[in-house]
C-alpha cells in the first residue's frame, strides 16, 4: 500500500513538473505565437474559419468526435479553426489524463498544419480540484503547439485567453480581418450582496474590464490600420442579446413574437433548449455596436441550438456541439445537430464576412 502511494506521488510530481516546465519556459511558449504573423488571406483574397464547439470529453474521447473533426477539416480546408470552449470536461482524475484529453482535440489541426485557437468554457476547469491543472496551465500547454495562435494571457483582464488575432490581407501589408477571443467565464457566485441567484441563469458573464480591453484594443487597431478592422468574436456562453433576437423582445417573448423576429432579424437554424446566459447584461454588445467593427458574435454552450440571425447589424449565432460524448437531442435524433460552423471571408466584400453555414455529422455519414 505504501509502495503504491509513493509511486502515485512520484507520478503526480512528474506530471506537475511537466506543466511547470511549460509555464517557466514562458519565452519558448510565447514564441509559438509568432504563428500569428503567418495568418493571411490567400492570393484570391479568400479566407475560411471553422468553429468547433463543445468537444467536451475526457482522455477517452468518443471516436466519432475526432472522425467528425477530420471530415470537416478535410472537406473544408480551413485557414483557421476556433475550438470555442468546453474543449474538455471534468471527468479526468490526473494531470496526465488532462493532457491526453487536450491532445485528442489538438491533433486533427496539428496533423494537417492548420492554425487554431481555443477559448475557455464553463467546463474546462471542472477537473481542476482533482488534477491541479487550471485554465492558465491549459493555455500555456495549448500555446506550446506549433500551429496554435492563442496569445499569452494578460494578468489585468478577467478570465483566461482574452485576445485578438489579426489576419493580414492577401498582400501581407495590412490587417484585413480580426478575431476576438473572449473568456465568458464559468458560473455565477453563490450570492452577491447577500442575495442568491435562485430563479436566474447561474452561468457567468463578460466583465467590465474585458469590455474596456475590447474597446481600447479595437481603437488601437483602427489607429494603426487607419480604418476599423472587420472582425468576428468568439465566446463560449452566449450574450443576452441572443435571447432578445430570437423572440424579437427582451420581455418574455412568445412564439408569435418569434415569428416576427425571424423576418426582422433573418433568423435561420434551430433552438431546442434555453439560451443559457448569465444573470446580467454587462454591455458588450452595446460596446461592439458603438465600435462598429464586429460583424458577428458566435457561441456554443447550448449544444442543441444552431440558429443565427442579424441583430441590428451584428450576426449572433451558435455552432452545435461537435462532441459526441455529451448531450444531444436525445432519442433517435440524438446526434442530428453534431457539427461545425464554417465562415467564408472575402477581403474584397463589404464587411469581409460573406456568409456562414453549419455542416453536420450526418452529412458525412457519421452518427
Amino acid at each position: 500500500m505504501i509502495k503504491r502511494t509513493l509511486i502515485g506521488i512520484i507520478s503526480t510530481i512528474s506530471i506537475a513538473a511537466l506543466f511547470m516546465f511549460i509555464q517557466v519556459q514562458d519565452n519558448t511558449v510565447q514564441g509559438k505565437t509568432k504563428e500569428n504573423e503567418k495568418l493571411q488571406f490567400n492570393e484570391n483574397g479568400k479566407y475560411k474559419i471553422v468553429q468547433f464547439n463543445d468537444t467536451q470529453d475526457d482522455e477517452e474521447i468518443d471516436p466519432r468526435t475526432i472522425e467528425l473533426m477530420n471530415a470537416v477539416l478535410d472537406e473544408q480546408q480551413p485557414d483557421l479553426v476556433i475550438v470555442n470552449g468546453d474543449v474538455i470536461n471534468g471527468d479526468m482524475e490526473t494531470a496526465e489524463e488532462v493532457k491526453q484529453a487536450m491532445d485528442n482535440v489538438i491533433q486533427p489541426m496539428e496533423e494537417r498544419g492548420i492554425h487554431w485557437a481555443v477559448t475557455f468554457g464553463n467546463h474546462d476547469e471542472d477537473h481542476t480540484e482533482k488534477t491541479g491543472i487550471d485554465e492558465e496551465d491549459m493555455l500555456n500547454y495549448y500555446m506550446s503547439f506549433e500551429h496554435n495562435v492563442n496569445k499569452a494571457d494578460s494578468k489585468d483582464i478577467t478570465g483566461t485567453g482574452n485576445a485578438n488575432v489579426a489576419i493580414k490581407n492577401s498582400k501581407g501589408n495590412a490587417p484585413a480581418f480580426n478575431v476576438w477571443l473572449f473568456d465568458s467565464g464559468r458560473y455565477a457566485p453563490e450570492e452577491i450582496a447577500g442575495q442568491d441567484f435562485e430563479g436566474y441563469h447561474t452561468w457567468d458573464w463578460i466583465k467590465q474590464d474585458q469590455i474596456q480591453w475590447y474597446t481600447e484594443t479595437s481603437e488601437k487597431l483602427e489607429q494603426t490600420a487607419g480604418y476599423k478592422v472587420p472582425s468576428l468574436a468568439f465566446m463560449h456562453i452566449p450574450l443576452p442579446e441572443f435571447e432578445y433576437m430570437w423572440y424579437g423582445s427582451p420581455y418574455g417573448g412568445t412564439e408569435e413574437s418569434h415569428q416576427l423576429a425571424v423576418e426582422r432579424h433573418n433568423i435561420t437554424g434551430e433552438r431546442n433548449e434555453c439560451i443559457c446566459t448569465g444573470p446580467f447584461n454587462s454591455g458588450l454588445f452595446s460596446a461592439m455596436l458603438d465600435r462598429g467593427d464586429v460583424k458577428g458574435v458566435f457561441s456554443g454552450h447550448d449544444h442543441i441550438n444552431t440558429f443565427v440571425g442579424n441583430y441590428y447589424g451584428i450576426m449572433l449565432g451558435y455552432a452545435g456541439s461537435t462532441g459526441f460524448g455529451t448531450y444531444g437531442l436525445g432519442g433517435e435524433e440524438d446526434h442530428k445537430l453534431r457539427g461545425a460552423r464554417v465562415f467564408h471571408l472575402d477581403e474584397n466584400a463589404e464587411g469581409v464576412v460573406v456568409d456562414t453555414e453549419m455542416v453536420f455529422a450526418k452529412d458525412y455519414g457519421i452518427q
